[in-house]
């Protein structure tokens, strides 16, 4: 693993080489956030299955993904796909077949890692950047279009926190609303609450809204009490997650990106 560091925290970001058997078909092999700990209060990410085990697919940490729009036109085999960030996969089999490639630069509190990507008439570069500055941490992208074909972008970010003391979660700086569901409830103060806990699956919840500003999160957190994430865009889908070990919530980047165009977006996570 890499790793930045400062004088309150030390961030863990997965080897796309050297750690890829916990790399997998879902998400962004570069880049990945693998846990972030605290000089003072230890560990203050987790995970679907953390402590107790992890695979590839549930994740841990802050990993991001590009998988949901897998890039193939009408002369790619059927059970092949190019995954924006990971490589070419085979999404029936869910493994991946060829791992894509990436340069690294890394320094005491930044790393860049870049790769290019080319299938059939897709060809991309992309770079992710994780730096770190006192107790704030950004995960940055920039994507440009360099093949034949557009490129539909569904990128989410998948923050695994763990669970605070309350039932209060997070809330956000535009407004939300959910229908009626077991998991979830809006609380007189805006903030997201856990319902029917402790829970026995782990609820999946959709969030209604109509933001027309980047979002911001304040999210509760058991050892720091709030930390804050802002993203630089405004979210499209947004859906909300969570099981007995970890919540999560997943604002989307929704586009579409034109031959020899390029797009660029970060979220800062402030510990």
């Amino acid at each position: 693993m890499y790793t930045l560091r400062s004088e309150a925290l030390e961030v863990s970001i997965l080897d796309p080489l050297a750690d890829q058997e916990r790399l997998g078909a879902r998400y962004c092999t570069g880049g990945y956030i693998f846990q972030i700990t605290d000089s003072q209060h230890g560990a203050l990410l987790s995970g679907p299955t953390y402590p107790e085990s992890f695979n590839w697919f549930d994740g841990q940490g802050i990993p991001d993904a590009f998988n949901l729009s897998p890039l193939r036109d009408s002369d790619t085999p059927a059970h092949q796909t190019l995954i924006i960030g990971v490589g070419v996969c085979d999404l029936q089999a869910r493994q991946v077949n060829e791992f894509c490639h990436w340069e690294v630069q890394a320094e005491e509190s930044q790393i860049v890692m870049r790769t290019t990507q080319t299938f059939h008439r897709f060809a991309l570069e992309l770079e992710r950047t994780v730096s770190l500055q006192h107790r704030s941490v950004r995960s940055a992208t920039r994507l440009q279009n360099t093949g034949k074909l557009p490129i539909p972008i569904h990128w989410f970010p998948h923050p695994f926190f763990p669970h605070p003391q309350t039932d209060e979660l997070c809330r956000f700086n535009i407004p939300v609303h959910m229908p009626a569901n077991a998991g979830y409830e809006l609380g007189e103060n805006g903030f997201i609450m856990r319902k029917g806990w402790p829970w026995q699956a782990g609820p999946y919840q959709a969030l209604d809204h109509a933001a027309q500003t980047n979002l911001v999160v304040l999210q509760k957190h058991p050892s720091l009490g709030l930390i804050a994430a802002t993203c630089s865009y405004i979210p499209g889908y947004f859906p909300i997650w969570g099981n007995r070990q970890t919540f999560s919530w997943e604002p989307f980047l929704e586009r579409t990106l034109g031959v020899a165009q390029e797009t660029s977006w970060w979220i800062d996570y402030d510990f």
